[in-house]
């Protein structure tokens, strides 16, 4: 079974930033995973935020471009999302998904909240 725990969530003011983070574990090779944050607002569907490929490619929405860069440490099983510049439209649940040998497993989600 594999295990995706997210952490770093919270309660940020606009213009500041947080750093969330994925642990990945279980029967898988996260070397050779592909890692990805989404989020969802409240009565929202849940959207792709960024992506990062085993070989280190990442793409990131159009809305988050400049300001969100996501990241991976194979040698922690662990995928970072580093958020600079928030806004209050930034406010959603943060999840992690690990897609490996065409399945997809995701993580419990993070609060993150951007208000003044």
């Amino acid at each position: 079974q594999v295990q995706l725990v997210e952490s770093g969530g919270g309660l940020v003011q606009p213009g500041g930033s947080l750093r969330l983070s994925c642990a990945a574990s279980g029967r898988i090779l996260f070397g050779i995973a592909t890692m990805a944050w989404y989020r969802q607002a409240p009565g929202k569907e849940r959207e792709l935020v960024a992506r990062i490929s085993s070989s280190g490619t990442t793409n990131h929405v159009d809305s988050v471009k400049g300001r969100f860069s996501i990241s991976r440490d194979n040698t922690k099983n662990t995928v970072y999302l580093q958020m600079n510049y928030l806004r209050p439209e930034d406010t959603a649940v943060y999840y992690c998904n690990l897609r490996y040998a065409g399945t997809d497993y995701w993580g419990q989600g993070t609060q993150v909240t951007v208000s003044s």
